[in-house]
Parts: C-alpha cells; structure tokens; sequence
C-alpha cells in the first residue's frame, strides 16, 4: 500500500457574501499585524504634530508681544502729541509757566482744549489711547519733570542719535525741554546701553504735572524703541520728537 502524505494546513471557506476565501488563523493574523502598524504610524504622526506645535507656540507668543508693543508706541506717541497741544494752549492762551502749564491728570487731555473765539473744544486724545495695551490695568505711568527715568529717557536718545540730543522746532517746546530734563552735555563713556537704572527705581504711582507716559509693564520687548529693550523704559512726551 502507498501512503501519500498530507500538508497540514488550514481549511480556509468562502463568506455568505461572496467575498474572497478567508482563512481562519493566516488572515486573523495579518490583520492584527496591519492593525498593530496602524497604530505606530497614528502614534508617530501625532508626535510629529505635537513637536511641531511646541515649536510653533514661541513664535506665536512673540508675534503677538510685537503687536502689542506696536499697538503701545502708537498710542503712547499719541499721548506725547496730545501733551504738546495742551502744553501749547496753556503757554499761549493762559500765560501759564513750567508745572502750571501741564496736565494733571489723562482727563485734562480727553477733554480737549478750547478753539480760540468759539465755545466748543478740539479733540487731542482718543479714549483708546488713553489706554496702555501692555497691561491688563490698562494705566499708563505718569513721568515727571526732572525725575531719574526722564534723564534715563534723555541719555538713551542721545545714545541713540549719536550724542546728539534732537531739539524741537517748536520754541514752546524747546523751552519745555529746558525746563524738564537738565541738559547733558555728551554721554561718552557713560555705558548707556549697558548699565540701564535699575526698575526698583521706578515710581508707578507717581502723581502731578506730568511731561510723558510709559508703560506699567517691567518686561523685556521685543522691538526696541530708541534702542531700549525694556517696556517701562520706552517714555513717550514730546520733547525728544
């Protein structure tokens, strides 16, 4: 008699739908090999989007930062126009002199300043630039006649512009410039951009006539103005404009 071996394999059958064999052992294993390769690759992509939005955030971060700072120099700079306006019409209509000749407060600006011959008053401050958009309080920081942050301001212009320090054409404001900063003769050698005062110097809640604003903020910028990389250092009045 003659044995004719058999191959030991499966019985594989045909679906009710018509479909192609399936076998009962190879095919279950395949697929739960291709399930498991599925996985890995979902995995990996979802590593690969998550890298991608920890590198991305920083940036983010910082471009919004820089419209800030745009946003505070636009409406700081505002403010220092405004201060002109006012300094001018008190000099000129109200024979006022130095401090009596400057706000005391953001309102005085807000309200406007009288047109000569009529009773009505000409707008120099918008409300939003009344507003300081590095901070959530929203107040910007009154600076003083005289005081350190304002020579600070002085010397870092004059750094800026090459030892030169920009007077203005108008002669009211010339003579403002005189009167609120003491005039340095040449900042050579002072170390300006290196040794800027320390922010525990800084008054917030300083009050009176005031010749500028800055912002409440003590953070590193990410623009510069002036060459300052400092928020609460950036000083907007119009006397170095």
């Amino acid at each position: 008699m003659i044995l004719i071996p058999i191959a030991n394999h499966k019985i594989c059958g045909s679906s009710r739908s018509g479909s192609a064999p399936v076998c009962d052992g190879v095919s279950v294993a395949r697929r739960q090999s291709e399930g498991g390769y599925t996985l890995v690759a979902l995995l990996a992509m979802m590593s690969v989007v998550a890298l991608f939005a920890m590198a991305v955030a920083p940036s983010a971060r910082q471009q919004t930062q820089r419209e800030l700072e745009k946003e505070a120099i636009f409406r700081g700079e505002q403010v220092a126009d405004a201060l002109r306006d006012y300094y001018i019409y008190r000099l000129r209509l109200t024979r006022a002199q130095g401090d009596q000749a400057l706000p005391t407060s953001m309102d005085q600006l807000l309200e406007g300043i009288p047109v000569p011959g009529g009773s009505r008053k000409r707008q120099i401050l918008r409300p939003s630039a009344a507003r300081d958009p590095l901070t959530i309080e929203g107040e910007w920081r009154f600076i003083l006649p005289r005081s350190e942050g304002l020579v600070d301001f002085q010397q870092s212009v004059m750094f800026y512009a090459g030892n030169i320090v920009p007077t203005s054409q108008i002669p009211e404001i010339a003579q403002l410039q005189q009167f609120a900063v003491p005039r340095i003769v040449s900042v050579t050698n002072l170390g300006i951009a290196n040794s800027p005062r320390s922010t525990s110097s800084i008054t917030d809640d300083a009050t009176g006539p005031f010749v500028g604003v800055a912002s409440r903020s003590r953070r590193d910028s990410v623009l510069t103005y002036y060459g300052i990389e400092r928020h609460e250092q950036w000083i907007f009045t119009p006397l170095f404009r």
